[in-house]
């Protein structure tokens, strides 16, 4: 996941950062007055399609296997078994995050499943299913390391961070030193190296990295007390939808399906 935002405290820094999602908020995301109406339960009954806005281009969530195989991905998956409880096909319309919100409201698609974090900006213009990815903040260290085990801890300490990244305020605000990296795997290759302290990213990126790679020589050291939870978008007022959406995660989590296809992706259930 990727995050920005100009210099904030660290609470807010850790909010914003845990808010976001694969990209930096899009224009289109604060609404349109040309906005489709609300999408129909039984439209989308009638039909038997559910339209499904993703990117395409979001490893493990929503991509092509190999660059240029079957879409595939955590999103994806969750969201095709949603529409199989619904009763209907999940079809997948790709679309750059950037235009993503911008396509839902104009009625391209029904949802939006691409990881999209939750919070009170969004939700003040669309709804939004029950979350089926909740993440933390993590600092990650060599798998020996004992001197930290808090973000107090940071202090005096310097950490590997993308400088346009929230995670880069909030290892600032926790008094660490900061090198600059172009990235995750940057920032491993560093701390391997032990020209780095720790780094601090998403809990996702740490478990899509280790279910990958098995990398016994890094660790967790701790975690934020914030978590962000991503959830299915809809238009505004898709009341009808949002509850068929719901009743189908409930089933999911009840029979198993959403650890499954978490275990899948992660190696352990992200789902709740």
């Amino acid at each position: 996941m990727k995050y920005r935002l100009s210099v904030l405290g660290t609470a807010a820094a850790l909010t914003l950062a845990l808010a976001g999602c694969s990209s930096s908020a899009p224009s289109g995301e604060a609404g349109s007055s040309e906005s489709a109406a609300a999408s129909s339960l039984q439209e989308i009954q009638d039909s038997g399609v559910l339209t499904v806005g993703t990117e395409g281009t979001y490893q493990p969530f929503s991509f092509h296997e190999g660059g240029s195989g079957e879409l595939t991905g955590y999103d994806v998956e969750v969201i095709t078994a949603v529409a199989e409880k619904m009763g209907v096909k999940a079809e997948f319309e790709e679309t750059q995050w950037d235009a993503i919100f911008a396509g839902l409201e104009a009625g391209r698609f029904d949802v939006i499943a691409n990881q999209v974090s939750i919070n009170d900006e969004r939700k003040a213009t669309y709804d939004f299913s029950e979350p089926y990815t909740v993440s933390s903040g993590v600092i990650v260290t060599t798998a020996d390391n004992t001197d930290i085990t808090s973000f107090e801890d940071l202090s005096g300490k310097t950490t590997a961070q993308s400088l346009t990244s929230n995670w880069y305020e909030l290892a600032t605000e926790s008094g660490a030193n900061v090198e600059p990296v172009e990235g995750w795997a940057q920032s491993v290759t560093l701390l391997e190296q032990g020209r780095v302290d720790a780094t601090i990213n998403d809990e996702l990126t740490y478990l899509d990295y280790q279910k990958n790679n098995n990398n016994e020589g890094i660790k967790i050291a701790a975690t934020t007390d914030e978590s962000s939870q991503s959830a299915v978008a809809v238009r505004k007022g898709s009341t009808e939808l949002v509850e068929a959406i719901d009743t189908a995660l409930d089933e999911l989590r009840a029979d198993g399906t959403l650890a499954e296809i978490s275990e899948k992706y992660f190696g352990t259930d992200v789902s709740e």
